[in-house]
């Protein structure tokens, strides 16, 4: 498949690999509102992967396992990928966290739907996103931030990875690790119960005979109408 391609900045994002660094380090700092726990990783669902629930399992990958190199997420027909990421929790996401690499087969053009269960690859071209985020080539761990103020109310996010660095000459998209971050508020899913009763029994009532007078003298004097 082909694409024709603007030329796309970095926007002053850094990913020299010039200096060493020490990934032992990192765990603390990475793992504050890191959003993993929230994931329903049985529900997620990737269109175009070459090898079936590899999308699922990139997303699976712990922080300590983001440098790992397998499993990884590669496309199958063309460039394109196309994932659906459900979460359990409503989330208020800041970035997302991406491992690609320096080679051809990283992507480069990424566009972010929220709140979707009806996207193919053709709605997702089609569709305004509610963000696209121009990719770098690095073997670190992107973290690439979003506008904040439309990601508030996250319960589904849908990645279409539209294009890769190839230029329309490599079909095999590649990614090896695929993180979030953000905050989250637990969403109540238990049904409030009330017991009807279908025909009262009056000898259900027997023990609370006169109840219902005590408690209505009662309202009055404690918070009730005449105590406002």
């Amino acid at each position: 498949m082909s694409h024709c391609h603007d030329e796309h900045g970095h926007h002053g994002h850094d990913h020299s690999e010039g200096a060493a660094h020490d990934h032992s380090d990192d765990i603390t700092p990475a793992l504050q509102n890191h959003i993993y726990e929230q994931i329903d990783f049985s529900a997620i669902n990737t269109l175009n992967e070459l090898e079936p629930r590899s999308g699922s399992r990139v997303v699976q990958k712990t922080w300590t396992e983001r440098l790992d190199q397998e499993p990884e997420l590669s496309s199958d027909a063309d460039e394109q990928l196309l994932m659906h990421i459900p979460f359990t929790a409503q989330i208020r996401l800041h970035s997302i966290l991406l491992r690609t690499s320096t080679t051809s087969s990283a992507p480069q053009t990424l566009k972010l739907f929220l709140n979707r269960d009806d996207l193919d690859f053709s709605t997702a071209a089609s569709l305004p996103a509610t963000q696209t985020l121009e990719l770098a080539q690095s073997n670190e761990v992107q973290e690439v931030p979003v506008k904040r103020a439309l990601f508030n109310t996250v319960r589904s996010l849908d990645l279409f990875f539209e294009d890769n660095w190839g230029q329309g000459e490599e079909d095999v998209t590649r990614v090896s690790y695929i993180g979030f971050k953000g905050e989250w508020m637990k969403l109540s899913r238990e049904p409030v119960n009330f017991l009807y009763e279908a025909a009262a029994n009056p000898a259900d009532h027997k023990r609370v005979s006169g109840v219902g007078a005590r408690l209505g003298s009662g309202i009055g004097g404690a918070g009730g109408r005449d105590g406002l």
